[in-house]
Formats: structure tokens, C-alpha cells, sequence
């Protein structure tokens, strides 16, 4: 019990450095058809630090939850954009 107790306080500093995560909306170009917003979807779930996505077709936006500590819009815009559906941040 000691040493769970020792090892849990050890580990509390690291979640208290840990970063906010943001959430950025995307316009993105290019989807046309159901099943575009899957593949943004999923061009956006590979990047590294990405935590939830939403995707809406009608209003052809994408609302990325990331850790910017291992993410940055520039990151996620790139990766839809190499998945043929460029986009920005939304203002």
C-alpha cells in the first residue's frame, strides 16, 4: 500500500504539466459526398495528439480536440489537406 501511495504522488506532478487541450475548427474544401467527411475524419484521428473529431458535411467543417504539446493547427490542416480536402482555421 506504501509503495502504490509513493508511486501515485511521484506521478501527480506530470499530470498537473500535462496541457490543456484546445479545440480548433477547420474549414475544409473539397467534400462533396458522404463519405468525404470519413476520410477527414480519419486523416485527422492519425495525427499524433488528436482526441476527438466532428466532422460536419453541411457546414463543411471539422472541430479537432487536440494536446498542444504534440499538435498544432498547422499539423491537422496539413493532414486533411494531403487527404485531397484543404483546409484552414476557422476565425
Amino acid at each position: 500500500m506504501r509503495k502504490l501511495l509513493i508511486a501515485l504522488l511521484a506521478a501527480l506532478p506530470l499530470a498537473v504539466l500535462a496541457a490543456t487541450p484546445k479545440t480548433v475548427t477547420l474549414a475544409v474544401q473539397n467534400m462533396t459526398c458522404a463519405v468525404c467527411p470519413i476520410t477527414v475524419k480519419k486523416s485527422l484521428e492519425k495525427v499524433a495528439g488528436v482526441s476527438a473529431v466532428q466532422v460536419d458535411f453541411g457546414k463543411k467543417t471539422a472541430t479537432v480536440t487536440y494536446d498542444p504539446d504534440k499538435a498544432q493547427p498547422e499539423a491537422l490542416t496539413k493532414a486533411t489537406t494531403s487527404a485531397g480536402f484543404p483546409s484552414t482555421v476557422q476565425k
